[in-house]
């Protein structure tokens, strides 16, 4: 079979599902472009900013997207790229896709906070508390593993480093000069793209090498500045300019394929079960981002929300990116499944699976007529750039999160100096870094088992969220509950399986024990809410 033919379907099936399925969920959910947004109503120049729709599209895709989208499907082509594909596909549309227009759509009708205020407002106190512990440990675990993944790069690929770092510069420039000195977005832009192209050469040119352990350090200390900053100055526009290091990625692996047309040697299934693996529930658990992902639920409602210009933009910005995120994992399996068994096990063998869909996409772009070396360093130079984006932003959404964990929910009531001092966003920011860093320097082999499962059930639970919001304001709901009640069985399964076979390890066990139980809680917290035939405003 012709790899064409998939990025083909896939592309279709997107275009298709965005024009109809997402209309209808615009139009079933009430958008109303004339409300006005937080981004307008509790502008602060530093989290709350409106952004224009092409901004905003840059800097949530370049969040969502990191390297979850392609080691995810990788990983899962040992069942055969048939179930990839489909759960891709189905997974995009009717789970991604819902999951994170909700999440964007239920934070903005609630000031530009997480899901976890959603639960607060549906199910309580209770419920609200339960569910940002449960999405800061998560967060932490993101934290975790992307500083130790993003040194690991930047070690291999020293080139990527000094580009990351001019990306900042420019970053920064862009930002001032659009938000403070008039210069026009179309003007911004094609000089922060043609800006964007020399950082790549000058990172070619001139790689920066240094140890994991150093890179750790820096990219902590990186962080935390990150999560503290105006967006305006560093995360919108960095994010924006990023994008089009994704876009451009994106159509030359597509426009290769045209022109490559590789034929598909990976058999289409090849097993329910693959070594000690099941496809059930494993499959789901591996391809997170490019199906549904709970980490997207916290993009969009953590700094994605607080930057909507106008409802408007909702399908485009929440449905839309999702989309495009399911071309990346479309290309990503293709990457696996146009080689032998045994040259996939030589690519992987040498870099893993970032390794595979580098030299994979860096093959499709030499069919257009570009050195097939200099397409492999640009597409890991672009990989690490988003691996980069998806920590500072995780660091961001932790902060809020633990701020708004120690907020009272109760509107005017006094608050003590010890909250004071823990919503202080330097001292959030401060304990999130710390406790992530720590297990960082452990390693990300000691918290990536646990990671799928936990980003999984975090996307359960904001669709348990979504579903519930849903139908306490007296609007269509079932379009979550259905994604729902599937992911929190592929999860919870997931999580008693790798409970079993982790034992011997403690740090590992608790962090599964924890995350189980709270979700149970939750489950069960919610079931007076779904009974409740009360609206809520």
């Amino acid at each position: 079979m012709n790899s064409l033919w998939l990025i083909i379907f896939s592309i279709v099936a997107f275009l298709i599902a965005y024009a109809t399925y997402g209309a209808w969920l615009a139009k079933h959910w009430g958008l109303d472009i004339t409300k006005k947004t937080p981004a307008h109503t509790m502008n602060d120049g530093v989290d709350y900013v409106p952004a224009k729709a092409p901004v905003l599209l840059g800097h949530h895709f370049s969040s969502i997207a990191g390297a979850g989208p392609i080691v995810g499907p990788i990983a899962a082509s040992m069942f055969g790229w048939l179930p990839v594909m489909l759960w891709i596909v189905i997974g995009s549309i009717f789970f991604g896709g819902v999951h994170d227009m909700g999440s964007l759509f239920a934070s903005v009708r609630h000031g530009g906070r997480s899901i976890g205020e959603v639960i607060g407002h549906t199910m309580g106190s209770k419920g609200k508390k339960l569910f940002a512990l449960f999405a800061w440990l998560t967060l932490i675990l993101v934290v975790a593993a992307f500083t130790n993944i993003v040194a690991s790069a930047f070690v291999s690929t020293p080139e990527a480093a000094t580009s990351s770092i001019l990306f900042i510069a420019l970053a920064i420039l862009f930002g001032v000069g659009v938000y403070r000195r008039g210069v026009s977005l179309a003007v911004g832009t094609v000089i922060g793209v043609a800006l964007l192209a020399l950082a790549v050469w000058v990172g070619v040119m001139f790689p920066l090498s240094l140890s994991v352990n150093t890179w750790m350090i820096i990219l902590l200390g990186y962080i935390f500045v990150a999560s503290v900053t105006p967006v305006w100055i560093l995360l919108q526009p960095r994010d924006y300019l990023n994008s089009f290091l994704l876009y451009a990625m994106l159509a030359g692996g597509v426009i290769g394929l045209f022109v490559m047309r590789p034929e598909i040697q990976l058999p289409a299934y090849t097993s329910f079960k693959v070594g000690t693996n099941y496809l059930f529930p494993i499959l789901f658990i591996t391809i997170a981002c490019g199906a549904i992902s709970g980490f997207h639920s916290l993009v969009g409602s953590g700094t994605t929300a607080k930057q909507l210009d106008t409802e408007a933009d909702i399908k485009l910005v929440g449905y839309g990116a999702m989309l495009i995120e399911g071309v990346l994992a479309t290309l990503a399996i293709i990457t696996a499944a146009y080689l032998t068994a045994d040259k996939l096990a030589e690519v992987t063998a040498a870099g893993g699976a970032l390794n595979v869909f580098a030299d994979g996409i860096g093959t499709f772009m030499a069919s257009l007529g570009f050195p097939q070396l200099v397409a492999k360093n640009f597409v890991t130079l672009a990989i690490s750039a988003f691996a980069l984006t998806s920590l500072d932003t995780a660091t961001r959404l932790a902060r809020f999160i633990f701020q708004e964990f120690f907020t009272s929910d109760i509107e005017g009531a006094a608050s003590n100096g010890f909250t004071n001092t823990l919503t202080n966003k330097y001292v959030s920011t401060l304990i999130t870094v710390i406790i992530g860093g720590t297990l960082a320097f452990r390693g990300y082999q000691l918290v990536w088992p646990i990671f799928g499962s936990a980003n999984q059930l975090l996307a359960a639970l904001a669709l348990l969220a979504l579903a519930l919001w849903l139908k306490r304001t007296g609007r269509q709901y079932k379009m979550a509950v259905y994604p729902m009640v599937f992911m929190f069985i592929a999860t919870l399964v997931a999580l008693v399986l790798l409970m079993m076979a982790n034992l011997a390890n403690p740090i590992l066990l608790v962090f599964a024990v924890a995350l189980f139980i709270l979700a149970i809680v939750l489950i069960l917290e919610s079931r007076a809410a779904f009974a409740s035939t009360e609206e809520l405003d």
